[in-house]
């Protein structure tokens, strides 16, 4: 299934890239469920977890924008109109999966990221995936370690405390 997943991811980015080229380029007959679906197609021996595929397309579909918002302040000089669609598309796909796709490995999801960029990206986009993506983790992981906050600011350690729990 491992493998299969790959494939699918690829299938993934081969959909969004073209998504995003066709409606850059002021296709406006382009639609996300046709080239999904034509996409899908040409694997349909090689594919068993269509769902997987659709979750992925239509999840970073729907959240580009938040995940956009996630990327922004990593890469600050990069501002996410001017990377590469490629890496930008392969950022989107690693970030919802590391947000979104609770039963894969963080690791697993960047370590895919990485290698659809070495497949399709240029020279050093493997590079800035995984140091965007792997900025992503640690920030995720760290924040997941502190304590949760009430609404007036103080951690629920605390307020159990003070109120005498």
């Amino acid at each position: 299934m491992a493998s299969n997943r790959h494939l699918g991811r690829i299938i993934a980015l081969q959909t969004l890239y073209e998504v995003e080229f066709r409606g850059e380029s002021g296709d406006s007959d382009v639609n996300l469920a046709e080239v999904l679906a034509r996409n899908i197609s040409r694997y349909q021996k090689a594919v068993d977890d269509k769902d997987f595929i659709e979750r992925l397309v239509n999840g970073v579909t729907k959240e580009e924008t938040k995940l956009d918002d996630v990327l922004r302040p990593i890469a600050p000089e990069w501002p996410i109109e001017q990377i590469a669609r490629m890496d930008r598309v392969v950022l989107r796909i690693g970030l919802y999966e590391l947000l979104y796709e609770k039963d894969v490995p963080p690791k697993v999801v960047i370590n895919e990221a990485v290698e659809l960029a070495k497949s399709f990206g240029g020279d050093n986009s493997s590079k800035f995936i995984n140091g965007v993506l792997g900025t992503v983790l640690r920030q995720h992981e760290s924040s997941d370690n502190e304590p949760k906050t009430t609404k007036k600011g103080t951690s629920h350690e605390k307020a159990k405390t003070d109120s005498g729990d």
